[in-house]
This record gives C-alpha cells, sequence and structure tokens, in this order.
C-alpha cells in the first residue's frame, strides 16, 4: 500500500502532472532562420544564363524602363550615364550591373527581441507570412473584407508560430480603417504585439517615412540610421515601368538604410512573355534597373532581388500557381540572382483555391519546396495565402506554418558523423530483429523524425472517436487556442507610449480617406 500510495503522490506532484502541465504552458519557442545544407537545385546551364543575361542587357539598352512620374529619378539616371528621353530611361551595357555591385550580398535585419534577429543572403532563408490580401476568411465567417482585428490575429499567430522567422507586412488588409491611417495601426501592431521583425509601408513615401520615424521611436535614431530594421516590398508595374508611388517608398527606405526588396510582378503570358525563357530576361532586366536604382539613392544600401512568378489559365485568365514553368522560372531566376550576388526573394504558399482544401495542399507544397531548393533567401507569403492572394486564411495560416517545419528539417541535409551512421544499432539488430527497442533509437527516437503538431496520426477508431476531425477542423481549433493562449511580449512602457501617442497625432493630422 505504501508503494502505491507514493505513486499516486508521484503521479499528482513532481511526475505526470508536472509533465502534462509542462504540455499545456504557454511557451512561444520560436526556431532560427533556415541555414541551408543541401545543394540549389539549378535548369539553367551556363549557356542559357549567358544568353538571358546578354538579353537583359540589351532590353536595358535598347527599350529601356519607364520612370513615371518621377523627374528627380530621370535626373539621377541623367546624371549616371543613362540615356533619358521623356520618360523612359536606357541604360548602356553593363551600368546596372557595376551600379548593383555595391548592394550587400548579406544583410542583417534586427527585431526589437534581439534573438529574432535574421540573416538575409548566402545560404539562409528566412519565412514570412502572407501579404496584402484585402479578404479573410475562417470556419466560422467565410470569407469577407479583413478588419483591423483581423490583422491584429494574424500577427499573434504569426508571433506564436514556431517555424515562422518574420511578422511579414500587410498580412490582410484592414478595411475598417481609412486607407491613409491604416498603416499606422498595421506598424503599431507589429511593433507591440510581436518581437519578430517586420517590413514597412509602401502604399506612399509619406507612409514609408512614417514607418522610418516609427522604428525611431522603438530602436532609436541613431540605431535605425546604422543598421537595418524593416524589409519592404517594392513591386515593378511589369512590364519595364517604375511608378512614383513604389519608387517614392524606396527612394525614402534606402536613404535610410533600409532594405527593399525589388520584385516583378509577373503573370506570364500577361505581364511577360509566354515562354521561361523571355520571362527570365525581363525579369533580369527590370531587377537590374530596380535594383541599380536603390544604389544611385545610397550605395551600398541593402536590397533584395524579388521574382513573383506566377503562370495564367489561358481559357480563364486566372493566375495559375504551383505550375512547372514557374517553378522553372523561380529556379533559374535563383541562379541570376547568385550570379550578381544578391539576395533573392521568391516563391511562398501560393494556391488558387478558393478553400484550405487539396488543391491549396498540392499547390502549396509545389510553391514551398520550389522555394526551398531554389535559394531563396526571403521568402514571402510563406503562410496563409488563398485563392491567388486575395484572401489570407486564418486556418490555412496554421496550416502552413506547421508545414514550414519539414522546410526546416530538409534544409539539415544529411548527417553523415557517427551517430547518423547507426553502426551499432545494425550490429546490436543483426538478422530479422527490429529496431524500436534498440540503444541507438532510444537515444535518437525524439529528435529522428519531423513531426507535425497539426496533422493526425491517430488510429481510425480513435480518430472516430474523437469525431472524425478533418484538417481543416484541427486547424481552426488550432487558431483558437493560439489566440485563446497569447501573451504579448515585453516592450518598454514609455516606448509603447511613444508610439502610441505618434499614431494618434498622424491620425488626428488629416481627415479619414478611403480612396
Amino acid at each position: 500500500m505504501t508503494d502505491v500510495a507514493q505513486r499516486r503522490r508521484s503521479r499528482g506532484t513532481g511526475g505526470g502532472a508536472a509533465r502534462r502541465a509542462e504540455r499545456t504552458a504557454v511557451n512561444v519557442e520560436v526556431a532560427r532562420f533556415i541555414t541551408r545544407n543541401i545543394p540549389n537545385f539549378e535548369v539553367l546551364t551556363e549557356e542559357a544564363i549567358e544568353v538571358i543575361e546578354y538579353n537583359a542587357e540589351t532590353v536595358l539598352e535598347e527599350i529601356g524602363v519607364v520612370f513615371a512620374n518621377n523627374p528627380a529619378a530621370l535626373d539621377r539616371w541623367r546624371d549616371a550615364g543613362a540615356d533619358v528621353d521623356g520618360d523612359r530611361v536606357r541604360i548602356p551595357r553593363g551600368l546596372a550591373r557595376k551600379l548593383c555591385a555595391t548592394a550587400p550580398s548579406t544583410f542583417t535585419q534586427h527585431a526589437r527581441n534581439s534573438d529574432r534577429n535574421v540573416e538575409i543572403g548566402g545560404k539562409n532563408l528566412v519565412l514570412a507570412p502572407v501579404y496584402g490580401p484585402p479578404f479573410v476568411r475562417d470556419i466560422d465567417g467565410g470569407r469577407r473584407y479583413a478588419t483591423i482585428e483581423d490583422f491584429r490575429k494574424f500577427v499573434k499567430l504569426g508571433h506564436m508560430s514556431k517555424w515562422l522567422h518574420h511578422s511579414g507586412g500587410t498580412v490582410c488588409e484592414p478595411t475598417d480603417v481609412p486607407v491613409n491611417k491604416r498603416h499606422l495601426d498595421m506598424l503599431l501592431a507589429h511593433m507591440t504585439l510581436t518581437d519578430k521583425p517586420f517590413m514597412g509601408s509602401v502604399t506612399e513615401p509619406s507612409r514609408a517615412q512614417d514607418s522610418v520615424d516609427m522604428c525611431s521611436i522603438l530602436f532609436g535614431e541613431d540605431f535605425v540610421q546604422q543598421n537595418t530594421v524593416m524589409t519592404s516590398l517594392i513591386n515593378i508595374n511589369s512590364p519595364l515601368t517604375f511608378d512614383d508611388v513604389m519608387m517614392g517608398a524606396l527612394e525614402v527606405y534606402a536613404k535610410n538604410n533600409q532594405a527593399c526588396i525589388v520584385s516583378p510582378f509577373i503573370v506570364g503570358g500577361a505581364m511577360a512573355p509566354v515562354s521561361v525563357a523571355g520571362t527570365l530576361t525581363q525579369v533580369l532586366a527590370e531587377t537590374l534597373a530596380g535594383v541599380a536604382y536603390s544604389q544611385l539613392i545610397r550605395a551600398g544600401a541593402p536590397v533584395i532581388m524579388g521574382a513573383f512568378v506566377t503562370s495564367i489559365d489561358m481559357n480563364s485568365g486566372a493566375p495559375t500557381f504551383g505550375t512547372p514553368e514557374a517553378s522553372q522560372i523561380t529556379y533559374g531566376a535563383g541562379q541570376l540572382a547568385r550570379r550578381l550576388g544578391l539576395p533573392y526573394r521568391s516563391a511562398g504558399g501560393f494556391c488558387g483555391s478558393k478553400l484550405p482544401d487539396a488543391q491549396a495542399g498540392y499547390e502549396s507544397a509545389n510553391s514551398l519546396n520550389m522555394g526551398l531548393l531554389s535559394g531563396v533567401n526571403f521568402m514571402l507569403h510563406s503562410c496563409g495565402w488563398l485563392e491567388g492572394g486575395l484572401v489570407s486564411s486564418f486556418e490555412k495560416f496554421v496550416m502552413d506554418a506547421d508545414q514550414l517545419g519539414a522546410l526546416h528539417h530538409m534544409a539539415k541535409g544529411v548527417s553523415i558523423d557517427e551517430n547518423a551512421q547507426a553502426m551499432d544499432a545494425i550490429r546490436e539488430v543483426g538478422p530479422g530483429g527490429h529496431f524500436l527497442g534498440c540503444d541507438h533509437t532510444q537515444r535518437n527516437f525524439k529528435e529522428a523524425f519531423w513531426r507535425s503538431n497539426l496533422l493526425d496520426y491517430k488510429p481510425f477508431e480513435q480518430w472516430s472517436e474523437e469525431g472524425g476531425r478533418d484538417t481543416v477542423t484541427l486547424a481552426a481549433e488550432k487558431v483558437q487556442h493560439m489566440l485563446n493562449t497569447y501573451q504579448p511580449p515585453a516592450l518598454d512602457v514609455a516606448i509603447a507610449e511613444n508610439l502610441a501617442a505618434y499614431v494618434e497625432q498622424k491620425k488626428a493630422s488629416m481627415p479619414d480617406a478611403f480612396a
């Protein structure tokens, strides 16, 4: 009886109860950004690369690019030696590449928690969530316009997602806040609800400046000028057009030593040729011009070569995702970026599906694995994307974020040390045995295999007794659990108050505008 009582006390105090408490406690574990120990997949031969590079320089020299409504940009190009005719800029062969040489091949983006800093470039891969959708979807409310409360929920989910390294930017577009003021609320959410790195606003140059000003409050003005604390998305109006809004934001960020992703927006057959080689030629020409311009603003400003690429359904005109052609372009653009010595942005959890269903899973898996193998350094849209980028899905956010763990595991490569060789296990078990109880398995089983924290591995009978829940249902339950257990990271009270005061003052200084 004494032994039984003792065992019961153990289960109720420091034994099983303690382990159960540990399992249910709020524990925000964040994985370090990925460093690949696997080779990149390359589809272009040396001859193909040289042809594409030559043709891209020809495009810049003979056809040129447009810098619309931006006289200052035209003056900068003229002073640099380009031929400027109206708003058309023709760049002599070799000039853009020479300017790009001052951009760093790697840089650090600092987070307010230094443990969350990320290294962008080299063999590294930084994962960031979906960006830009005006709609959200969840299992209860269906598809609807996004609100600022939805936005804050996504930031909280991103903060608690182990495999996600970056909070991103416009994880959804909060349509209940005026257009000219919503960037302030979004930035405030990223700065206060998470301590992961984030992106700035690019929808108007003054909003980019607000982003810099708010970062100066959060990090300190001197720190911001000497370090990179934002990585922001600058889209090119493909084909070959750089508008004044995007370039105005780039000018603000480059001037202040903040990173920009210079990214063509390519839908093959619509904004670029239908062929892989033709699209890669245009992508390279556009990124050469955009990266070079950032260096005209400030030599050495951090910049990422981007390539958002999808194909088009020639019957409906709708964009398609996870296709072989998009993969070939993404792999090829990675080779071109590495030749330039620039960090590379592409890929994501892309899909055209309206729901987080099998189509979404297939297309997203193809796109995510493509990104890992193509050498991407910054992967925007890595979780939450639905409906061709029109929808941010709460359930798909946690489904994708869970699968990002598989990318981490794959990127480790194959170890060949003495423990991995497992010769002791093979000797111990011998012919006809099994490895479940051997010493090597007991030492390694906890870390041997990646395991999803979402997907169901139970036998049918247990799964059925528990309600026969599908993956979307499990994801919805996980969303609620994460939001219910979320705790904000600590932030200095004075800094929080100063950020809130800045937002309040800026909002009060202008009337609401919803267009």
